[in-house]
This record gives C-alpha cells, structure tokens and sequence, in this order.
C-alpha cells in the first residue's frame, strides 16, 4: 500500500506562491495518476489537478487553471502542486492521492485509492 507524505502548506499572503510536495514513501507506486484535491471550510472535496505518471499529461479544475502546476519527478515517486498568484479561495486542506492501476481518467475521489493526510494552505488577505 501506498503511503504518501504531503508538505509545504502554511499561511501566505493574496498573490503569493506556494509549493506542495507529495513523496510516496513506500517507493512502491505504480499506478497511473497522481492527483490533488481540497476541501474548503463547509465544502466537498475538490479536483485541483492530477498528472498521468506514464507521459505527464496534466488536467487542471477551471477555478485553478492557469495558476497552479502539477508536475512530477520519476525517479523520487513525488508529485509537487506549485500554486501561483494565491486567493483567499484558495484556503483549503489539500490532499494529493495516488491510483493503484489503470485509470481512464481521474479527477474524481473514487478513482483514488491512497490519500495523504493533508495539509492546509490559508491565504490570508
């Protein structure tokens, strides 16, 4: 089982940057997405982004897209989340999750099947 250990949360000021990584501890992933998701105060969790791991095809949710960046370094089985020009709509909890095999497509929930704990990103106006 895939156990994935997320950092590099915190609290930011509107406009700043931020870059979560999300490293497979295990070193046993081998599914065929990476992805991040949040959850707001009050609100589901959310598809932010995901990354295909065999060619890194990345897909991004409309209310991100153009600001944040999925990518993913083979060799260390982690996926990062750069986040670039932060909101204060952007405070959530964000978690990054991994598939355990072969998925169409994956910008839902249940097409994961191992989860970080989560880390919160607060930015602050």
């Amino acid at each position: 089982q895939v156990q994935l250990e997320e950092s590099g949360g915190g609290l930011v000021q509107v406009g700043d940057s931020l870059r979560l990584t999300c490293r497979d501890s295990t070193w046993t992933f081998s599914g065929s997405y990476m992805g991040w998701f949040r959850q707001r105060p009050g609100k589901e969790r959310e598809f932010v982004g995901n990354i295909r791991w065999r060619d890194g095809t990345t897909k991004y949710s409309d209310s991100v897209k153009g600001r944040f960046a999925v990518s993913r370094d083979i060799t260390q089985r982690t996926t990062y989340l750069r986040m670039n020009t932060l909101k204060p709509e952007d405070t959530a909890v964000y978690y990054c999750a991994a598939t355990r095999g072969y998925r169409l497509t994956a910008d839902l929930p249940s097409a994961y099947d191992d989860w970080g704990q989560g880390t919160q990103v607060t930015v602050s106006s």
